[in-house]
């Protein structure tokens, strides 16, 4: 798990919430300004609608007094009366170029029509038939269509003398043409995109050729009799429009469509939000920054502290701490100062009676466990000095001083293994069953020991890397002690090797009372004894220490009044002490190992 640092977690928790702030800043900002560019684009569409409906109402205002004034002109009248269709077309050129329509139409009383005059490809056949259909609808302004074509026209009746008398003449027709140039013109007029249609069929646009065929197959803006918003995507461009139709109604519908482009309305809130956003970023980066520095100020004496605890940790009393602020944080590192030195004090005089306590221990130990030995040395050679033995008496006498000899021999080799810090195993690799065999044959040579019962049981292999002249050490120490506890008369140790894994545990039970609870926690501890005379409490601290140089371990595995089990675990390749050893590579140690098995 990635361990992090107090300012780590302080930096990423502002810069989180500063970016959970701009973020969510920016968001309401976005909202609110593209819910108000949308109003202001609808809005506009909506004035643009209502700015051509009234131009278009003074448009037809005008037209209609405009067809009634030349309607009344006298020679409009007498021309008309002629009902010669070709003089009739020849006279009424001037007349129609005097009206300014784009459409000029005169007609009979029967509806016949006499005279037509037009910049287009709008003919005669056409204009009967339209002017046929808008008399019979007993209109006086139509909508006509014809060749692709276009025209608003404006009916009005030629009468004889005045209209009172009733007396028609003809009709005159005049219309203007919706093309091009008029939605050019509505476009500018209204600032916005425009497309008049008849029925489904686009008339004029001012839309590029792509957006007005996507446009011409769109029904979610055709055929719209009432005005309502919509918004609409034509090619890449997103707009918001609304159609509504142009009086007066026919046989279909003429519609204007008015587009706003809402994309072209919201580019400046495209680039406010993308300057929002860099800003917004500029301002996480920066206050990041500030931040790491600020938090590096507070937090450096913090770490200063935890480095002073972790060294402290290591037993390093001396880690340099600076006090340079007055604040609560100061106040914390002299009063970890204060207490470090308080606490190395302790620890000194703690070691300081450790170490007397230890030494008396050890002394009146040691001078115990010698007085004995040395008295026995001192009275035989009394013994020896009066020189009126015979041969078998001296050799007894001789034997007696060997013995304690040797007890102090072994209690000096005792103190000295135990003082030893941890030093270079020899290992050799060979089997810890041969080592045990040869500890228990050399256990039995001693008069005292010859009457313990031992069993032996093993399985899997038991072969290892191992300072088997250490371990016969261990293995004596653990067999002495476990053969003392038990009774005398019917003293039984059952030894279970057993090999798991990667190393080989060691089970060596007895039968005797078990070791008392008080001292089963340190039982491995220096001077520690039960139940023995003569013991110097050094047997189960040399096995701890013998074991552990190994990187094993031996524990009390149960103890009670049926007796006490010993387990020992080693490793069968403890690769760390090869490596303290500084021994020579494995092949090279496994050579040399069965040589000296052999040679032993």
């Amino acid at each position: 798990m990635v361990k992090l640092r107090l300012r780590t977690k302080f930096l990423f928790s502002l810069i989180f919430t500063t970016a959970a702030l701009t973020t969510t800043s920016l968001l309401i900002v976005q909202s609110y300004a593209g819910k108000h560019a949308r109003q202001d684009i609808d809005e506009q569409v909506e004035n643009a609608t209502l700015t051509f409906q009234q131009f278009a109402l003074q448009r037809q205002t005008m037209l209609a007094q405009s067809a009634e004034i030349a309607a009344s002109q006298p020679n409009i009248k007498a021309l008309i009366t002629t009902q010669h269709g070709p003089t009739i077309q020849d006279a009424s050129s001037d007349l129609s170029e005097m009206a300014g329509a784009d459409l000029f139409l005169l007609a009979n009383a029967a509806g016949k029509v006499m005279a037509l005059h037009t910049a287009t490809d709008f003919n005669r056949e056409t204009a009967q038939t339209s002017l046929s259909g808008t008399l019979g609808r007993g209109q006086s302004r139509d909508w006509w269509f014809g060749r692709g074509h276009l025209y608003e026209v404006y009916l009005q009746p030629i009468y004889f003398g005045s209209p009172q008398n009733q007396v028609l003449l003809g009709v005159l027709v005049t219309g203007f043409e919706v093309d091009q140039r008029l939605a050019t013109g509505t476009a500018r007029v209204t600032s916005s995109h425009v497309a008049f249609r008849y029925g489904t069929t686009i008339i004029a646009s001012t839309l590029p050729q792509d957006q007005q065929n996507e446009l011409a197959t769109h029904d979610v803006l055709a055929g719209v009799r009432a005005p309502r918003m919509q918004q609409v995507r034509l090619g890449a461009e997103s707009f918001i429009g609304t159609t509504v139709e142009l009086p007066p109604s026919g046989t279909q519908a003429v519609t204007l469509t008015v587009l706003k482009s809402h994309d072209a309305s919201t580019l400046f809130l495209r680039n406010m939000n993308r300057l929002l956003l860099v800003v917004g970023l500029a301002a996480v980066v920066s206050g990041g920054c500030l931040i790491f520095v600020i938090s590096d100020t507070f937090t450096r004496p913090l770490a200063k502290v935890v480095s002073g605890v972790q060294a402290l940790e290591k037993g390093d009393f001396g880690y340099p701490l600076n006090v340079h602020s007055r604040d609560e944080l100061g106040e914390v590192t002299s009063v970890f100062e204060r207490m470090r030195r308080t606490l190395h004090d302790s620890q000194q005089n703690l070691l300081h009676a450790e170490r007397l306590a230890t030494i008396g221990r050890m002394a009146s130990s040691i001078s115990h466990d010698l007085r004995h030995p040395l008295t026995t040395v001192l009275a035989y050679a009394e013994i020896l000095s009066e020189g009126d033995i015979d041969e078998g008496q001296r050799k007894d006498v001789y034997r007696e001083i060997r013995l304690s000899v040797n007890k102090m021999t072994e209690l000096i080799s005792s103190v000295l293994e135990f003082s030893k810090a941890q030093e270079a195993l020899h290992l050799v690799h060979g089997d810890l069953i041969e080592t045990l065999e040869h500890t228990i044959g050399t256990f039995r040579l001693h008069q005292e020991f010859r009457h313990v019962q031992i069993t032996v049981s093993h399985e899997g292999s038991t072969e290892g890397w191992f300072d088997f002249k250490k371990l016969d050490r261990a293995f004596r120490n653990i067999l002495q002690n476990a053969a003392e506890a038990a009774p005398p008369d019917s003293a039984r140790i059952q030894i279970r090797v057993l090999r798991v894994n990667d190393h080989v545990e060691i089970s060596i039970a007895d039968n005797g009372p078990g070791i008392p609870k008080e001292i089963r926690d340190e039982i491995f501890q220096p001077f520690v004894t039960y139940d023995k005379v003569g013991g110097t409490g050094l047997g189960l601290a040399v096995v701890l220490k013998i074991v552990q140089d190994h990187k094993g371990d031996v524990k009390i595995e149960s103890s009670g009044p049926g007796g006490t089990t010993f387990k020992i675990i080693l490793p069968v390749t403890p690769v760390a002490t090869l490596a303290a050893s500084n021994v020579p590579s494995h092949a090279t140690i496994s050579g040399c190992s069965m040589q000296s098995r052999k040679a032993s």
